[in-house]
């Protein structure tokens, strides 16, 4: 590395003692302490063959590993032996096979060769199997079992298909019979308001259906407006009628307190006349599945006994037949 610094005053001379110093070896620093360096064989000495034989854990290590490699080899002998017992036993069992199979086409070969080998047709002989009518009628007897067992299932399935959908028509009826009942009794609870029956040209009946029968704000709609056409237009206090002298003082109240016990009402009357109609149909209906599944078992029952009895009698009488 050269850099010349002699255009900077006072700075060659020490710069080149700071550079040149590692060159020569005979300057040294004089503050630092010179280290002697030795080096020992003792740590070499420690794992040289002769210690490394003698030491007693190192021994006992090298046992254990021994005795453990030992053992793994003789098992896997063993594993060895085994698997090739099967082997042979596998090979030794298709060579047999195969032994057999050339034996066997060989005494075919042979036996063949000495038949004859003109044979017609017609001398082949001809065998005529004809069913008695007992065979017939066991037949059908079976046959005829398989197929009553699969009309009374379905029977069966059609009656709960039926009896369902009365179920669901039933119910409908119902619901309809209740919201009837709820508006009658919504029309009774009204009739009890002074003077509201008693209004020309009102008919409370018309107005009350089965969509706002059981809503008092529905309800409170159709009073307000009976108060307004009625009550707003008339002038001295001689002609008002009952029902506008009922709701001099505060009738705004009134008239909610009324379409909301009314509402109550008809909610009340619905969900009990819908409540006792479901029971009662509920009540059908399970008497009505158990006749149809007692009548059903009773019938399957029967005819199968029928089919038995037959089928015992022509099976015994075919055995004694035959002996």
């Amino acid at each position: 590395m050269k850099i010349h610094y002699t255009n900077i005053l006072l700075f060659p001379l020490k710069l080149n003692i700071l550079v040149n110093t590692h060159k020569k070896p005979h300057t040294t620093a004089r503050h630092t302490q010179k280290i002697p360096t030795t080096r020992s064989l003792s740590e070499c000495e420690l794992y040289a063959p002769v210690n490394y034989d003698k030491d007693p854990q190192m021994t006992k290590i090298m046992e254990n590993f021994n005795k453990q490699t030992q053992q793994r080899f003789h098992e896997y002998d063993e594993r060895m032996k085994t698997t090739r017992q099967k082997c042979k036993d596998t090979c030794d069992k298709e060579i047999q096979k195969i032994i057999l199979k050339d034996k066997l086409e060989k005494e075919l070969t042979e036996k063949f060769a000495t038949l004859q080998t003109d044979i017609h047709s017609d001398a082949i002989p001809t065998c005529i199997c004809e069913k008695s009518l007992a065979d017939k009628v066991q037949k059908f007897c079976l046959k005829c079992g398989y197929r009553l067992g699969g009309a009374l299932t379905s029977c069966e399935i059609l009656g709960y298909t039926g009896i369902y959908s009365w179920e669901v028509v039933a119910t409908s009826l119902a619901k309809e019979e209740a919201i009837k009942s709820g508006i009658n009794a919504v029309l009774e609870y009204l009739s009890k308001f002074p003077g509201l029956n008693s209004l020309p040209g009102f008919n409370i009946a018309g107005m009350i259906n089965s969509t706002n029968f059981n809503k008092s704000m529905s309800i409170m709609d159709i009073l307000q407006g009976i108060n307004i056409a009625a009550c707003d237009n008339i002038g001295s206090s001689s002609t008002k009628s009952t029902f506008c002298a009922f709701l001099e003082p505060d009738g705004v109240r009134k008239l909610a307190k009324c379409a909301r016990e009314a509402a109550q009402v008809g909610i009340s009357e619905t969900a009990s006349v819908q409540g006792s109609k479901l029971a009662s149909i509920k009540n059908t209906m399970l008497s009505s599945n158990t006749i149809l599944i007692a009548s059903a078992i009773t019938i399957l029952a029967i005819v199968l006994k029928v089919m038995l009895i037959i089928y015992i009698i022509l099976r015994y009488r075919k055995k004694n037949k035959m002996k």
